[in-house]
């Protein structure tokens, strides 16, 4: 498989690219961003844009890819809707209609998560937007996926680009077994994730919005 991967330099994008580089069946690995992550090997090349919006650039390079992995994301907090939606909506929409012109048989996974409103009739902003961005993703993709995962516990050493992410994190990563007892369907990390990613990427799934076990 060709592979490009969104937001590598994030902590999912960070989980999401580690197993991908150790796929056997995936063959090259391509990461669109403004900044580079910083690894090397043999299966990766990285894209370097300067407008994630744009992608006209790397239009080639995107043309016969089997799989796209969507993992740019913001926090909410502190951003207005207008904000939030260029990041969250505009963004991926930009890779989601230029894959469908080149590549239209592309496997997207679009990492969302839980609590998304599809209906985008809630009160809650960053809710409203992704489910609006989940909607376009399915509507316009044959094979359009929306990943929902709830708690993500960071591995082999994948960190938060966000400081008050990665202190969380620090402080519940003890609590990581227990809940993940509790609560098994509401929890994964970023290897399983990632390997979840794959999984859809070459079998598919029924359900085209991916929850709990889906992403364990």
């Amino acid at each position: 498989m060709r592979v490009v991967i969104f937001g590598a330099t994030g902590m999912v994008g960070q989980g999401v690219l580690r197993e991908c580089l150790l796929a056997d069946d995936v063959r090259e690995v391509l990461t669109v961003g403004r900044t580079p992550t910083g690894q090397r090997h043999p299966k990766l090349r990285e894209l370097t844009v300067a407008d994630v919006g744009d992608l006209d650039a790397v239009r080639d390079e995107l043309t016969g890819v089997d799989a796209c992995f969507y993992c740019l994301g913001v926090s909410s907090l502190g951003l207005d809707e207008a904000t939030y939606t260029t990041v969250s909506y505009d963004y991926p929409l930009a890779a989601v209609r230029l894959l469908a012109e080149v590549s239209p048989n592309v496997t997207f996974v679009y990492v969302s998560g839980v609590g998304t409103d599809s209906t985008q009739r809630g009160r809650v902003m960053w809710a409203r937007v992704k489910g609006r961005t989940e909607n376009a993703v399915l509507d316009l993709l044959p094979n359009g996926y929306a990943a929902r995962p709830g708690f993500i516990q960071p591995t082999h050493g994948a960190a938060s680009r966000t400081r008050w992410y990665r202190v969380l994190y620090a402080v519940t990563s003890p609590l990581f077994p227990v809940v993940s007892r509790l609560f098994p369907n509401q929890v994964t990390s970023t290897d399983r994730l990632g390997r979840a990613m794959l999984r859809v990427a070459r079998q598919g799934s029924p359900r085209r919005v991916l929850a709990g076990r889906d992403l364990t």
